[in-house]
């Protein structure tokens, strides 16, 4: 009866031991991040240019911190594809190749990354469309509502010209003909613009290169004539800065009202000196936090909460968050990006601007 009662035991306690190792292990090699038996993995965050200060300075940074506080096991790979739409395929090939679940893109070209969101789907990885929309099969889209972002641009071009806008003429100076977001901006401030004022000349900057956008301002200069020019519509801050030194090279006094994006410090302390006459807010924070929340869900094998709504990318409706962005003047800088944190007083008042930072009351 004693080694039947023993045979017993030995058996319920390897019956308890391989339920307690079934129990620990999840079934996909991810591992276990310690929270509540959340799974981990490995996501990549696939950026498209160091161009433009925002992705280096505030995306990349705010993504991985929020995604480390969420999963602090979960392993992030990184990369930036310098403008070049086949570099960055092959860094989404290599993150896959690495094993990574969840693939948050920003692509260089929209649709040409549609052969990296096919290779995902076939791997069962999802993907996040990042800033950018991607075509193809994507899981989700986190961006603003870019379309109000040009509307806001050409808007606030109407109102520094004021009462003279209807005989204005104008340069447009739009974003990269391969960025899918570039067309919305460049739609949207049509739909603002058209109509209201002359369109001497318009171009598509490829890559965003402020370099570029000189260079365009300049032909454009010589095309028009420096008398002929009494705004410049300029799609992001990098571009905006292009058309200005081109305009200062001309020896315009003083530089026309000229719009901007990203809020980019360079673009603030030019709103602030007089040189530039707004810029886009899109609170960045919000945007690679949310991105973060979304690939966790989406390595959970949860359906994300944060999508209210949905984007069409030629492919099907993408569940989306697309937040608001919010114009920004020399008279709004303390409430909007000082406020938030995003640049401090002491980033933008150098030396060499504080004089117009006291001018403008910026403390």
């Amino acid at each position: 009866m004693r080694s039947r009662a023993r045979k017993f035991a030995v058996a319920g306690a390897l019956l308890s031991l391989t339920l307690i190792v079934s129990a620990c292990g999840n079934g996909d090699g991810g591992g276990s991040s310690g929270g509540g038996g959340s799974k981990s993995g490995t996501i990549a965050l696939l950026l498209p240019e160091n161009t433009t200060a925002r992705y280096e300075a505030q995306d990349r940074p705010l993504f991985e911190a929020k995604m480390k506080q969420l999963c602090p096991d979960c392993k992030i790979l990184y990369s930036n594809a310098t403008q070049d739409a086949t570099k960055q395929q092959s860094q989404a090939e290599a993150a896959l190749t690495q094993g990574a679940k969840v693939l948050v893109l920003d692509p260089v070209d929209g649709k040409a990354a549609q052969s990296i969101a096919a290779k995902a789907q076939q791997q069962g990885v999802k993907v996040v469309s990042y800033d950018r929309l991607t075509s193809g099969p994507i899981d989700a889209y986190v961006s603003f509502e870019n379309t109000e972002v040009g509307k806001l641009q050409g808007e606030a071009l109407l109102q520094a010209l004021g009462d003279k806008a209807s005989s204005s003429q104008i340069v447009m100076i739009n974003g990269s003909p391969d960025d899918p977001n570039a067309a919305d901006f460049k739609k949207g401030a049509h739909s603002a613009l058209d109509g209201k004022v002359k369109i001497g000349a318009e171009y598509d900057t490829p890559g965003w290169t402020p370099a570029k956008a000189q260079q365009e301002m300049e032909q454009a200069i010589t095309k028009l004539g420096k008398d002929k020019i009494n705004g410049v519509y300029a799609a992001n801050d990098g571009t905006a800065g292009g058309a200005i030194a081109a305009m200062k090279g001309a020896g315009f006094k003083p530089i026309p009202p000229t719009t901007g994006q990203d809020a980019e410090l360079a673009g603030i302390q030019r709103i602030i000196a007089g040189d530039q006459y707004m810029t886009v807010y899109k609170a960045i924070k919000p945007e690679a936090e949310g991105a973060a929340e979304i690939a966790y869900a989406l390595l959970q094998g949860k359906t994300p909460t944060q999508t209210k709504t949905t984007k069409n990318n030629g492919t099907k409706d993408v569940p989306s968050l697309l937040l608001t962005p919010v114009a920004v003047t020399k008279a709004n800088v303390q409430d909007t990006v000082v406020k938030d944190g995003f640049l401090t007083v002491q980033q933008i008042c150098t030396p060499q601007y504080q004089q117009a930072c006291t001018a403008a009351g910026l403390q």
